[in-house]
């Protein structure tokens, strides 16, 4: 499994990098453009936007802090992806999602001191985010749901096993 999340966190970074070169090649020069729509009804456009802060441009200007904290965050996320390998490929998926987005958002603060974006919900007033926010995004969802439903699960099994294991001591 540490293979696949390996290769998934590689690619998914290469993804969210390549979706993002596109974007500062080709989307920047006319700002926004259309992505999926239904005649006049608007779902989705491809507008270009330097974020230099944070989820929904909080923290802006923070540029050194974003870097440092990141890195914390994505160091610390491969060591417990790693320590709870193999508990629940739920969570080692959520994990790789994770730290793939957190990599790729990583890279942009250090190449050019902020975060291209490039989806904007036009359905409702959302932001506007890229490939990098949407595998943390999933990521978050995915623990939820782990920590929810899941996670009770397997400590009831190893509560259980434990004290079977006492019995037959």
């Amino acid at each position: 499994m540490a293979v696949f999340l390996v290769v998934m966190i590689g690619l998914l970074v290469a993804a969210d990098q390549l979706v993002k070169n596109w974007a500062v090649d080709v989307l920047q020069p006319v700002g926004s453009m259309d992505f999926i729509h239904f005649g006049d009804f608007k779902i989705i456009d491809l507008t270009y936007l330097e974020n230099n802060g944070a989820i929904f441009g909080s923290m802006a200007g923070q540029r050194w802090f974003l870097v440092g904290f990141t890195a914390l965050v994505i160091a610390v996320g491969i060591v417990a992806m790693f320590v709870l390998i193999k508990r629940s490929k739920l969570l080692d998926i959520a994990m790789g999602l994770f730290i793939a987005g957190g990599i790729g958002n990583l890279i942009d603060r250090m190449r050019f001191g902020y975060v291209v974006d490039m989806f904007e919900i036009k359905l409702f007033r959302f932001a506007i985010f890229n490939v990098a926010d949407i595998c943390v995004t999933v990521a978050f969802v995915l623990l939820l749901v782990y920590g929810i439903f899941i996670d009770p699960k397997i400590e009831k099994a190893e509560r259980e096993n434990g004290k079977e294991a006492e019995k037959n001591v």
